[in-house]
């Protein structure tokens, strides 16, 4: 079965931890989520829970 085309501005992004290639601990701390590409056009940036690192760090959207 193929997968749904999804309709409309809203589009499925990943979000990737900023300060663990800093930490040098191995692993990345990534979370999957949607955005409106017409109300957000700009790359998204959250803070997000970091198991890892046991804290909330600044995730950045990548491509």
């Amino acid at each position: 079965m193929a997968s749904k085309k999804a309709k409309g501005n809203r589009v499925q992004v990943v979000l990737e931890c900023t300060e663990m290639k800093t930490s040098g601990l191995p692993g990345t701390s990534r979370y999957v989520t949607t955005k409106n590409r017409k109300n957000t056009p700009e790359r998204m940036e959250l803070k997000k829970y970091n198991p890892i690192l046991k804290k909330m760090t600044i995730h950045k959207e990548i491509k």
